[in-house]
């Protein structure tokens, strides 16, 4: 195995489990899919994993898929109560490095922190409805992703006419707290910041911040009252 390459175990081979796999194996990692349902364990469908079949909520089911080996484990099944079961057991019974659990009911996604094994916690509807809101919004902060362990998150601000840092260098701005500005996005081009690079209105603008910073970053970029004066309606 090279030194970059990983095993990742997923569990779940519906279209998103399979979608996963692809992925990963085409950028070199060697992948391992559990499925419970023999009419989604179909290794013609993604050839090159490995696959099998089983229930991932078994101890037993974990151990002969050697789940101690593994770099990753990813809990992607449509049921949120096995994507719970199964990163808690990853964490506490295998040792796994790297959980990440998809959502499928919002109202869950509270429980998916450390506290059940989870390292990332991906949820759907809040991918979609962070698209949307990003598509829409000017000057309103959007969460994208959130980092359940390191409690952080990655957040997109796009720069609304009348901003104080409209024409400003990265290099003179002091950003809160735990904020890094990672990237901005101009003419769908993205953009990794240097202190002489210049903001302009219409910029998007990815951090990755913590909670506590998050409407402290929104007022600093936009404030609702820099915007009125302008006559932006909010």
């Amino acid at each position: 195995m090279r030194s970059d390459q990983m095993r990742v175990v997923i569990a779940g081979a519906g279209s998103v489990g399979r979608s996963i796999a692809r992925e990963l194996l085409a950028n070199g990692h060697q992948v391992l899919l559990i499925d419970k349902d023999a009419d989604d364990v179909q290794a013609s469908r993604v050839p090159e994993a490995s696959w099998l079949l089983a229930d991932a909520c078994e101890l037993s089911a974990l151990e002969e898929a050697r789940l101690e080996a593994s770099d990753v484990v990813v809990a992607a099944t449509g049921d949120d109560k096995a994507n719970l079961v199964l990163s808690l057991l990853a964490k506490t019974e295998f040792g796994v490095p790297r959980t990440v659990a998809r959502v499928n009911n919002p109202k869950n996604e509270w429980m998916f922190d450390e506290s059940w094994g989870v390292d990332v916690a991906v949820s759907t509807p809040r991918l979609m409805t962070a698209l949307i809101e990003e598509a829409v919004s000017i000057g309103d902060l959007v969460r994208i992703f959130e980092f359940q362990q390191g409690r952080a998150s990655m957040v997109e601000i796009t720069l609304p006419d009348g901003s104080p840092f409209a024409g400003q260098r990265v290099g003179d701005i002091i950003w809160p707290t735990d904020t890094v500005l990672v990237a901005i996005i101009r003419d769908e081009r993205p953009i990794a910041p240097t202190r002489d690079d210049a903001m302009e209105v219409g910029d998007e603008l990815l951090f990755i911040t913590t909670a506590e910073q998050e409407p402290q970053l929104k007022q600093l970029v936009a404030p609702r009252s820099r915007l009125n004066d302008v006559g932006i309606d909010r």
